[in-house]
């Protein structure tokens, strides 16, 4: 599991586990600070793909499918002893709400809460009219970075860094421009559901998610672009956020 799953404080005693999901190119290490800020109560997890960190040698997936078999083979076992929830921010939206999916259609288990963050519903029409970004030529590419702010200026501006950081970002991107997900003629889950999002962001059609849960859903918007919730002030909001929500459905699951 180790291999998949990064757990930067253990905690036994926790209410519940908070899987964290990346966004496109990034890895687990944002979600080590997670660790350490919600220990009181929550354990975190954080997913790491292959082609980065210590999976640096292997190749990077190629589609969802690929993504969700391997956390849930791997997380299955731990994901059944205690009560958990699901972050992801962006690409990591998708690829924790197709976990979510995988886990409810083939072994009937639900997380207790679903945090989606700065992304559309993949079946909404907001999402299919997107742009592809993936075959951008590097220089489009980069300006797009720069225009969506969240990564620091010297490292865009750093040729060797780049050559490490500009394929596992791609590859990721060509794996949710490639997602596809009918619109659900019944919601897939019944646990709540919370989209968070920049104001300053694109546009996403975060209502579009309602339509999986017949739980209880809402929307919270945070000051700031796409990487809102690297603003530390943000970061409070939401963690404090979290932190409430599992706490009370913790009392409910027991």
């Amino acid at each position: 599991m180790e291999k998949v799953v990064s757990c930067f404080r253990r905690n036994p005693d926790a209410a519940a586990r908070l899987l964290c999901f990346p966004w496109a190119g990034g890895g687990s290490g944002h979600y080590a600070r997670w660790g350490r800020l919600l220990s009181g109560s929550v354990e975190v997890l954080a997913v790491r793909l292959p082609g980065r960190e210590s999976r640096g040698k292997e190749p990077f997936v190629s589609s969802m499918a690929q993504i969700v078999d391997e956390v849930v083979d791997v997380l299955l076992p731990v994901l059944r002893e205690a009560p958990f929830a699901l972050f992801g921010h962006s690409f990591g939206a998708f690829t924790s709400f197709a976990v979510a999916d995988a886990l409810k259609k083939r072994h009937n288990l639900e997380p207790l809460h679903v945090f989606l963050s700065g992304a559309s519903a993949p079946y909404s029409q907001t999402r299919i009219q997107a742009p592809r970004r993936s075959d951008l030529s590097d220089d489009d590419f980069l300006r797009w970075m720069t225009s969506i702010g969240g990564t620091p200026p010297e490292l865009l501006s750093n040729p060797e860094v780049l050559k490490l950081f500009l394929p596992a970002l791609k590859a990721d991107l060509r794996v949710v421009e490639s997602y596809r997900y009918d619109r659900p003629e019944a919601p897939v889950l019944s646990c709540p559901v919370t989209c968070f999002d920049g104001k300053e962001d694109v546009p996403h059609d975060l209502q579009a998610w309602k339509e999986i849960t017949s739980g209880d859903f809402t929307v919270r918007m945070l000051d700031g672009s796409h990487f809102y919730l690297k603003d530390p002030a943000n970061e409070e909001i939401l963690l404090d956020y979290i932190r409430r929500h599992l706490e009370t459905a913790h009392m409910d699951y027991l």
